[in-house]
């Protein structure tokens, strides 16, 4: 608990005394300031205009909803999440209670703890200071609410039984009585709990809860991700009950759009389709060389409405999470692949927008209709791809004429508009798990981008900023999809990468998309194009959903918000509501209780997103390390992806996983971490391990229970000369952790000693 400052003597304080005060104590409220300098009446009522005036000079935060701070301090103590890793991989974490003003700090590694390693997402308990590179942060407890629950693996010996968790960053087991697994065989998969008040000393003990499947099982994997993740699963009686009574469409109250020829272009595999598009050339004299472009979307909101415990258990979810081999959707099937799915031939109610586009590519106007259609046709992105390079098939051939040519030349001129735009242009290179029937994994391959995928992401682009843009007119509040500028920490860590590859960087101009691609253009043939592209997308900040917009960097939009997905996202479906409610479209639309609560919404659905998007990479890494499992001691190309105090991220060319290298297993030199060169030196020799290098590496550990890949690096350290200053932050002071495991499940060690495994080659 922090020691209160002394008492000074009663009176109002000067600007200057009252921010010690809140230096001194990191935030207080208004009554806690009032009360330590023993302010009343007339006092009371100078204290908050000095301190509305200290707001409007900017030398005054907030912390959380009443908590004023020094703007740009941090409190001594405070719970922080951990929000991202930077360039480096080292964790950043912010306060929990903040405002815009409130700092990130680095997560300092703490050599002295025993338990899991923090990763992104965790809550923690941290001691924070201000050192000459900025504000870290020091562990002192990670409050994980889900710390009485373990996921993990029945292990069975002569003596005793073990529940073994599939954390990779925890090394803790659970101790079980006999009598607890009766029937439980070695290898099943558990949920357990951590029984309180017992055994203080030596291993914890356990109670199991429930038996979730086998650690064999191909399909463990995505079962183990929801789990750890607590994605809720499944749906209520009433639920299931409240989507299969719903009456077809019609008509009523709707606009007829069945004889508009919409098609759907979907992946092959997709059972659910909630966009369709159509355009023609605009016929308008006043617009030569225009053309219209529709864009319909499933009308969820006719179907999900608000205050029924259909739209409750949607909330919840905030979004479907994909899996390789699964999907936990965020409605029942019985309407997100029935009523709700756009299927060839049927009468599907729909939310549709009809754009005008000039010969440039810019959109002159729009309107939003609620409508009765039915799909023409349903292709695959490669059905729709290889069309437009002249290979038809019994579907697209007799639709080519009419429907696919006019459609890609709309999109063609839609380009126009989308490059005098000038989105961001990084290259983010996905990954597909090809699985069989039975959840085998078959191949793991890059996935192709088509210029079929490019044409709906730019129509539906265009539908979400005219959603946007129809509130914003109709003065209708709504959820926007924003990305904030990268901040000023990010451009000169930026900066700092870019300047170890000769390639200057002005910190004080603010970044722009264009600039950006600039850059990456510039790179682009170069042996520094991948890792620059990889740099540039971490510099980036992430996207959110609120109320409050402040536009979307990445595309280089002014407004945005999602429209178009309203089966698989719950903020889609907010904003059907509210452009029912604008337009006057029926009696579904948003809510006044749904428009009061939209912060909290957004709020919720930030963490949805989060949580979904966590527990599908953990997945993803668990299905590759099972993949590779028969690998080991096989060898890979790769590049050093993160360079850390504890060792080297490598990414492996043939899958795209990310394994790490301990610094332990480096050599036996004393490795420093230079942050500004982004590199690993040795003390004594100046040998370096840098960020974007290519390697060759050898796998020595696979583990599908956790995910984890330990690699062992084969390639010659490049020479330099040892550091002159070796001290600060992360160098032979700090020293590597020695007890704790990195994020991918390799253990750290001493600086110095006989590498672990196989001995590296000279």
């Amino acid at each position: 608990m922090t020691k209160s400052p002394r008492r000074p003597p009663a009176g109002l304080p000067d600007k200057d005394t009252l921010l010690a005060f809140l230096r001194e104590t990191g935030s207080a409220q208004k009554t806690d300031i009032a009360q330590h300098f023993g302010l009343k009446g007339a006092d009371r009522r100078a204290l908050r205009q000095m301190i509305r005036e200290l707001e409007d000079e900017g030398r005054l935060g907030r912390r959380g909803r009443k908590g004023l701070s020094e703007a740009g301090g941090l409190p001594p103590v405070g719970v922080a999440d951990v929000v991202e890793r930077d360039i480096d991989g080292e964790l950043i974490v912010r306060l929990v209670e903040a405002s815009d003003d409130a700092p990130s700090a680095v997560l300092s590694p703490d050599r002295k703890s025993v338990g899991p390693a923090p990763a992104v997402g965790d809550r923690l308990l941290v001691r924070f200071s201000r050192g000459e590179d900025g504000w870290e942060a020091r562990l002192i407890k990670k409050l994980d609410t889900g710390a009485d629950r373990v996921l993990g693996v029945i292990r069975r010996s002569a003596r005793q039984v073990r529940i073994e968790s599939v954390d990779r960053r925890g090394k803790d087991t659970l101790i079980v009585p006999e009598s607890q697994v009766e029937g439980l065989r070695d290898g099943d998969l558990v949920l357990a709990a951590v029984e309180k008040g017992r055994d203080r000393y030596g291993p914890k003990r356990g109670k199991v809860l429930e038996k979730l499947g086998r650690e064999d099982d191909p399909r463990a994997a995505s079962l183990i991700a929801i789990h750890a993740h607590g994605l809720p699963t499944g749906f209520s009686e009433t639920v299931e009950s409240e989507a299969e009574d719903q009456a077809l469409p019609s008509l009523k109250g709707r606009e007829d759009l069945r004889d508009l020829p919409l098609i759907t272009i979907d992946p092959a595999d997709a059972r659910d389709h909630d966009d369709a598009v159509y355009a023609h050339a605009d016929e308008d004299a006043k617009n030569p060389g225009g053309w219209i472009v529709w864009v319909a979307i499933a009308d969820v909101a006719a179907y999900v409405r608000p205050g029924t415990a259909l739209d409750q258990q949607a909330r919840d979810k905030g979004n479907s999470t994909y899996f390789p081999d699964r999907v936990e959707p965020m409605l029942p099937e019985v309407l997100s692949n029935g009523l709700c799915s756009l299927k060839v031939g049927e009468n599907r109610a729909c939310l549709a927008v009809r754009m005008v586009f000039d010969a440039e590519g810019k959109k002159r106007s729009h309107r939003f209709v609620r409508g009765l259609m039915r799909s023409h046709a349903s292709l695959s992105y490669e059905q729709a791809q290889a069309a437009s390079e002249g290979r038809f098939d019994d579907v697209t051939g007799p639709i080519i004429d009419v429907i696919l040519k006019p459609l890609w030349a709309a999109y063609r001129t839609m380009l126009k508009g989308r490059r005098k735009r000038a989105p961001l242009a990084i290259e983010s290179l996905e990954r597909k798990i090809n699985m069989s029937p039975k959840g085998e994994i078959l191949s793991i391959e890059p996935r192709v981008s088509l210029e079929a995928h490019r044409l709906i992401e730019e129509m539906m682009i265009q539908a979400n900023v005219s959603a946007a843009e129809t509130l914003e007119q109709k003065r209708t509040p709504l959820i926007y999809r924003v990305h904030d500028t990268p901040s000023q920490e990010k451009v000169f860590n930026l900066a700092d990468f870019l300047q170890t590859l000769g390639r200057p960087w002005n910190k004080g101009e603010p970044p722009t998309t264009k600039k950006l691609n600039a850059l990456l253009d510039s790179m682009r043939d170069t042996p520094h194009a991948e890792i620059v592209n990889e740099v540039v997308l971490r510099s980036q900040m992430q996207a959110i959903y609120t109320p409050e917009n402040i536009g979307h960097f990445g595309l280089n939009l002014d407004r945005y918000a999602h429209f178009t997905s309203p089966i698989r996202r719950y903020s889609d479906l907010i904003v059907h509501r509210a452009l029912i409610r604008a337009l006057g479209l029926g009696k579904d639309g948003l809510t006044e209780r749904e428009v009061s609560e939209l912060p909290a919404i957004a709020e919720h659905l930030v963490m949805t997103e989060r949580r979904s998007m966590a527990a599908e990479r953990d997945a993803t890494d668990r299905y590759i390390a099972a993949f590779l499992e028969e690998r080991v001691g096989a060898t890979f190309e790769g590049r050093i992806t993160g360079v850390t105090r504890f060792g080297l991220f490598v990414r492996l060319d043939e899958t795209g996983a990310d394994g790490l290298i301990p610094i332990s297993s480096l050599g036996r030199d004393y490795f420093h971490h230079d942050e500004a060169a982004h590199a690993l030196v040795g003390q004594r020799s100046g040998q370096r391990w840098t960020l974007g290098r290519r390697v060759e590496v050898r796998l020595v550990e696979a583990t599908p229970l956790t995910g984890g890949l330990v690699l062992e690096m084969l390639s010659d350290a490049e020479e330099g000369k040892p550091p002159a200053n070796s001290g600060g932050r992360g160098g032979p002071r700090g020293g590597p952790p020695r007890g704790g495991k990195g994020p991918r499940g390799g253990k750290g060690g001493p600086p110095s000693g006989k590498p672990k495994g196989p001995r590296r080659r000279k």
